[in-house]
C-alpha cells in the first residue's frame, strides 16, 4: 500500500508528567516513609513525594522506584546494579533488554527532576504525524512495525534505527523490536498518530523531511 506521510510537529521533552498517577505518588510515598499520603491534597503530591526522596541517598531511592515499578523484571542484584549505574550512565538508553527503556526513561526523569540532576537528564521524543494511504486505498491502524517502516524514507541516513535495523525499516522483513522502540502510540483517528520514543532512537535532528511517500507491504500468510 502506497501511503502519503506528513509529520506535523516533532517535540523533545525530558519529562511526561502524566505518565505518574496520584496512586503511584501515594504508593511511592508510602515507600519512602511519609505517613498518610492518601490524606495529602491530591495536587500536592508530586511536591511532597520530591520532598520524601530528597531525605534518601541517591542510588537508595533509585533502588526503591526501581523495585516499586520493575520488581517483576528486575532481581534484586539487577535492581542495585541499575541503582548505582544510573548515576554515571544514561541507563535508559543503554540497558540491553529494550522493552524496559520506556519505564527506565520515567523512572529516571522523576529522579533527575527529584534531585534537581544528580541524575543525568534524559529526553523522549513526540512526533505528530498523518500516516494517509492513497486514494482508493483502505484505511487501516496502523501497527508500530508499520510506523517504523514507513516514516523510514524521511530519516536521515546517521538515524540509529536505521543504522540498526536496515533491513527491518527497508525491506519487507519481521520487525518485532518496533514494539520497544516506539513506546507509546496514540490514535486520533486511522490517519493522524502521536508517536513518543527515546531520542536516543529518533530525535528531532533525523527528520528530514517533513512531507514525503511510503510503501507498506502487506504479507498474506500462506495457507
Amino acid at each position: 500500500m502506497n501511503y502519503q506521510i506528513t509529520i506535523n510537529r516533532a517535540n523533545t521533552v525530558d519529562e511526561v508528567e502524566e505518565y505518574w498517577t496520584n496512586e503511584d505518588y501515594i504508593k511511592l510515598l508510602e515507600k519512602f516513609d511519609y505517613p498518610d499520603a492518601a490524606e495529602a491534597d491530591p495536587a500536592s503530591l508530586r511536591e511532597l513525594l520530591f520532598m520524601a526522596i530528597s531525605d534518601f541517598e541517591a542510588r537508595d531511592a533509585a533502588a526503591i522506584v526501581l523495585e516499586y515499578k520493575l520488581s517483576e523484571d528486575l532481581n534484586e542484584g539487577q535492581i542495585q546494579q541499575i541503582s548505582n549505574d544510573m548515576l554515571l550512565d544514561k541507563v535508559c538508553e543503554e540497558y540491553p533488554e529494550i522493552g524496559l527503556h520506556s519505564t527506565l526513561f520515567h523512572i529516571n526523569q522523576l529522579l533527575f527532576k527529584a534531585y534537581n540532576g544528580t541524575f543525568l537528564n534524559a529526553k523522549a521524543t513526540i512526533i505528530e504525524c498523518s500516516l494517509a494511504p492513497a486514494e482508493g486505498e483502505n484505511e487501516n491502524e496502523l501497527t508500530k512495525e508499520s510506523i517504523l517502516k514507513l516514516l523510514n524514507n524521511g530519516l536521515s541516513g546517521s538515524n540509529l534505527i536505521k543504522r540498526l535495523f536496515d533491513s527491518q525499516m527497508s525491506e519487507n522483513a519481521p520487525f518485532p523490536e518496533a514494539e520497544d522502540i516506539l513506546w507509546d502510540v496514540k490514535i486520533t483517528d486511522n490517519v493522524n498518530y502521536t508517536i513518543m520514543t527515546s531520542e536516543y532512537w529518533l530525535s528531532k535532528d533525523d527528520i528530514i523531511a517533513s512531507e514525503f511517500e511510503g510503501v507498506l507491504e502487506i504479507v498474506v500468510d500462506a495457507e
